[in-house]
């Protein structure tokens, strides 16, 4: 009797510390000039009875990875640390996290080397339409909402008992297996789930002492949307300033950057790279003009 009742708390035990992961496919038009140009994004939701993360998986394993390389460096003991931009980096940097059970929602995100913690004062505020569809292998029932400066129309389904969804939606009886804005150029769509022991996060990755990379580990400032506005506007204003203190030293330590232009040509001399930076960072905003949520940005 005593194993018996062992194993259910065991049992029990290992249930708690799952995780209920769902994959969406997002497809966003970051150019409302072009809209032929459709990217793609495998994103995670990563809910547990404390909450959910919602975040690029391509973002979390590059992430990952430059940790580990830079700790590897770091034990060399050489004093110079040289970051190389990965191949696939994760085209969203964002993430979103919701604390159960009240669902306080915040927004994690970095502008330049700097990351910033945006606390949502605001909460969707869905309207139930009768509708139905088949979406993927549920049956889904339709809401909209306005949010964010978008209108939305979501699916949601109570075959999936949590009331969450992609990244700041929630609050419909069932978890939102997908959700567009009117206007087609953001789309996330459920293709898959599992149970997974608890995953990490980009908040456990520890750089060495003093080191902000890239948005990556460190402390995230905490900051009102009003706040946040302010800082991205200096940031569109001049792109190069947080990289041209990173290089000029730290302290102790150097960091050395390598750029890639547009022809594949590595550049290593530190004008050089912050030139080209500032070029390929305005080039990138100017089409870059049709985010997720455009309140945030205007």
């Amino acid at each position: 009797m005593k194993n018996t009742v062992l194993l259910f708390i065991v049992w029990g035990m290992l249930i708690q510390a799952q995780t209920n992961r769902f994959f969406y496919e997002y497809k966003f038009i970051p150019d409302a000039n072009n809209k032929d140009d459709v990217k793609k994004e495998m994103m995670l939701l990563d809910i547990t009875p404390k909450g959910s993360s919602y975040y690029s998986y391509d973002k979390f394993i590059s992430d990952s990875t430059i940790v580990a390389d830079v700790e590897k460096q770091t034990k060399s003991g050489s004093g110079n640390i040289q970051i190389n931009r990965n191949d696939k980096p994760g085209q969203i940097n964002y993430k979103v996290v919701k604390d159960y059970p009240d669902f306080r929602t915040y927004l994690s995100t970095k502008i330049s080397t700097d990351k910033y913690k945006v606390k949502e004062d605001q909460k969707p505020v869905w309207k139930i339409l009768p509708d139905k569809q088949k979406i993927g292998e549920y049956m889904a029932q339709k809401a909209t909402t306005s949010y964010g400066g978008r209108d939305w129309i979501a699916w949601f389904t109570a075959d999936i008992p949590f009331q969450d969804g992609p990244y700041k939606f929630y609050g419909l009886p069932g978890l939102i297996v997908k959700i567009e804005d009117t206007t087609g150029s953001h789309i996330m769509t459920l293709v898959g789930n599992k149970k997974i022991a608890n995953p990490s996060s980009d908040a456990e990755f520890k750089l060495p002492s003093g080191m902000v990379m890239l948005g990556v580990g460190g402390k995230e400032i905490e900051v009102t949307e009003d706040q946040f506005r302010k800082v991205w506007k200096a940031y569109v204003n001049d792109p190069s300033k947080n990289m041209r203190q990173m290089m000029a030293g730290n302290g102790d330590m150097k960091m050395t950057f390598k750029f890639k232009d547009a022809s594949g040509k590595e550049i290593s001399d530190p004008n050089q790279v912050l030139r080209a930076m500032e070029k390929s960072t305005k080039e990138r905003l100017a089409k870059d003009n049709n985010p997720i949520e455009p309140d945030l940005y205007r």
